[in-house]
């Protein structure tokens, strides 16, 4: 049901519009709100990785217990973002949002105050659920505040948003560090935190939304469909025992089936599995899915390749590995301008057509390139990701109805951080093939692991390009 659209004090939320919010400061304001929780939830990871050494000589723990640091929130964001987008569509976006960012910043709080490592993961997995209500619902705020004709722009510009996070996030936090002990790098959320809230709650508009009992069994199998599908990934890039690996996966195929099959006899499921009926939804999330994990196996490969392989410094190798992210950047609120009045199926063609041939000329780089040579390259990767990024996610969206955009975000959400996932899980397995070391194996496994992820773009291109006849 719609919340009241009688006239409103000031202090009360703008009024939801049937064709997003008119042009204004309200709109703008809107967007602030919106934009500081997702460079708060992108930051948080890339952050939180270049603190783990100084974390773990301060709590007196060891490098791979400081892992689970990571790990805590990576796992909690992965197992809550379909429940809680499903209950996006129950109670209303902006609610979830303004909980999201509760947690978020009390989780915060308990990072900064936290005495030894079991509290401080106790910490990040409230984080990390935080993080879920912030990142799974952005689709659907942004078609909120957005008008139609301007969607693939607020997408875009959310793409940015991210990409920009990204490749600031560990100078940021090296900055942070040198002022600082590493609590600050949790701290700095709380403030950012609160005046986001608070524009949330004058701002962000009131969503039309369907009442109805949140489903807790379905929640339980989700979470622990996706948590053993991430531990079985996590596993094989941690050389864990086979058996344990095998056991973990195949729980996971037979909890997911028994998920799938109660959302197929569920009038309002928590996984739409009828969006997956439709062909450009479904075709959309596969391609994105690829993509994620082709953008995951450049990421995780090329900084070892940079630092092992060519003997490059910490900071040369951040230097070489940023034209992707601002490529990418630079290009995305460009994309979606162009989705907004042209047929987005050929613009992400287009750009995985760019990313891929990156890939390959990346995988291509001789023996001993120059700084040039490298950037060029990773230009072409970002440019391309964000020239199918922004259109993709503007079709995905439009392909739903506005009520279960929540839903549709939450896939979208999930597909990211399980693409992601898979794409540091497949570097780790081809370096073991490979008895990655440096030198010539280390060269050839990290352009292996290259060539692979230019297989997993060729893909997404291949299953993205039978949406050219589709309408946009």
């Amino acid at each position: 049901m719609p919340d009241s659209s009688s006239a409103s004090p000031p202090a009360k939320p703008i009024e939801t519009h049937p064709d997003g919010m008119p042009a204004g400061w309200p709109r703008l304001l809107a967007v602030a709100t919106i934009t500081i929780g997702l460079a708060m939830s992108v930051l948080n990871n890339s952050m939180t990785n270049l603190a783990l050494p100084y974390i773990a000589h301060d709590l007196g723990i060891s490098a791979e217990s400081s892992i689970w640091i990571v790990n805590a929130s990576q796992i909690a964001l992965m197992v809550s973002l379909l429940p809680v987008a499903a209950l996006g569509d129950i109670i209303g976006y902006r609610h979830v949002y303004r909980g999201g960012l509760a947690l978020f910043c009390l989780a915060s709080l308990g990072c900064v105050l936290a005495p030894s490592l079991p509290w401080l993961i106790v910490a990040r997995v409230v984080q990390g659920l935080g993080g879920a209500a912030i990142m799974a619902i952005q689709p659907a705020l942004v078609r909120s505040i957005y008008p139609r004709n301007m969607l693939g722009r607020g997408l875009g510009f959310n793409t940015t948003v991210v990409a920009t996070s990204l490749a600031a996030g560990p100078s940021l936090g090296a900055a942070l560090l040198s002022i600082w002990s590493w609590p600050m790098l949790f701290g700095v959320y709380i403030p950012l935190g609160i005046v986001s809230f608070i524009l949330a709650e004058r701002f962000l508009p009131r969503t039309t939304h369907t009442p109805r009992p949140f489903d807790v069994v379905s929640a339980v199998l989700s979470g622990i469909t996706f948590g053993l599908l991430i531990f079985g990934i996590d596993g094989v890039a941690h050389g864990h025992s086979p058996l344990v690996i095998l056991a973990e996966l195949v729980a996971a195929a037979i909890l997911g089936t028994l998920f799938v099959r109660r959302q197929t006899r569920l009038a309002d499921p928590m996984m739409p599995v009828d969006m997956f009926k439709r062909p450009l939804f479904a075709l959309s999330i596969s391609a994105a899915t690829c993509t994620f994990t082709a953008q995951g196996l450049a990421f995780v490969s090329l900084p070892f390749f940079f630092h092992t392989v060519l003997g490059k410094s910490a900071t040369e190798t951040g230097i070489l590995l940023t034209p992707w992210p601002l490529a990418l950047a630079a290009i995305a609120p460009i994309a979606g301008r162009l989705a907004d009045r042209h047929h987005a199926g050929v613009l992400g063609s287009i750009g995985l057509t760019i990313m891929t041939a990156g890939l390959v000329l990346t995988a291509l780089l001789p023996p001993d390139p120059g700084t040039v040579d490298i950037m060029w390259r990773l230009v072409l990767c970002g440019a391309g990701f964000g020239i199918f990024a922004s259109p993709n996610n503007r079709l995905m969206m439009n392909a739903v109805p506005r009520e279960r955009s929540g839903s549709a975000g939450g896939i979208i959400a999930s597909a990211r951080t399980l693409g992601q996932t898979m794409g540091a899980a497949l570097v780790a397995l081809v370096f073991g093939l490979f008895d990655f070391s440096g030198g010539a194996g280390g060269a050839a496994a990290a352009k292996a692991a290259l060539w692979l992820g230019a297989v997993f773009a060729g893909t997404g291109l291949v299953i993205g390009s039978f949406r050219l006849r589709m309408q946009r």
